[in-house]
Formats: C-alpha cells, structure tokens, sequence
C-alpha cells in the first residue's frame, strides 16, 4: 500500500520558491531601481510644492547692501584683466625665481 501525498497549501509555493531561487538577482535589482526611482519622485514632488509658497517673504530688502560690502565687489577684476602682480614682504624672495 502506497501513501497518497496530500495537497498542501506548501505545493502551491513551490513554483515561486523556484522561480526566486533562479531569478534572486535580477528580481533584486528590479527591487532596488523601483525604490529608488520611486523615492526620487517623492523628493521631486516634495520640491516642487516647497518652491511655490506664495506666503513666503524674502528677509534680503532690494538695494539693501552695506558699503563694506560694495567696496569688496568694486574691487574684483573681471577675466579679461590681467592678475597684478604679487607683492612679497620686505626682506624676502621668491624661492621659484632665478
């Protein structure tokens, strides 16, 4: 007399178990872009609703600049002037030059 293997709820996961053991990377992979394309459109809509507050005020007022900071702006040189020359202390040479 031979036993009849009864239907258990264990042989409808057997095809999954297989399926996941030949594919574990690939699904793993599927996994990890879907995550992280998926947080990255969280984070793209959470920007794009914090930039159009239309409550926020700016607390910078326009022409409000102080005049240390003017002098410092005035004084920059734009790419198409030459650097001045450096100006070494007293007593001392350059150690690259000839």
């Amino acid at each position: 007399m031979q036993k009849v293997k009864k239907s258990t709820s264990f042989d409808i996961l057997k095809p999954i178990k297989k399926l996941s053991k030949r594919f574990h990377l690939t699904l793993f992979f599927i996994l990890i872009t879907a995550g992280l394309s998926g947080a990255i459109l969280v984070i793209n809509d959470t920007l794009k609703d914090s930039s159009t507050d239309p409550s926020y005020t700016s607390s910078i007022n326009a022409g409000s600049i102080d005049q240390v900071t003017l002098t410092r702006l005035n004084a920059l040189h734009t790419s198409a002037e030459g650097n001045p020359a450096p100006t070494f202390p007293a007593g001392r040479i350059s150690p690259v030059s000839e």
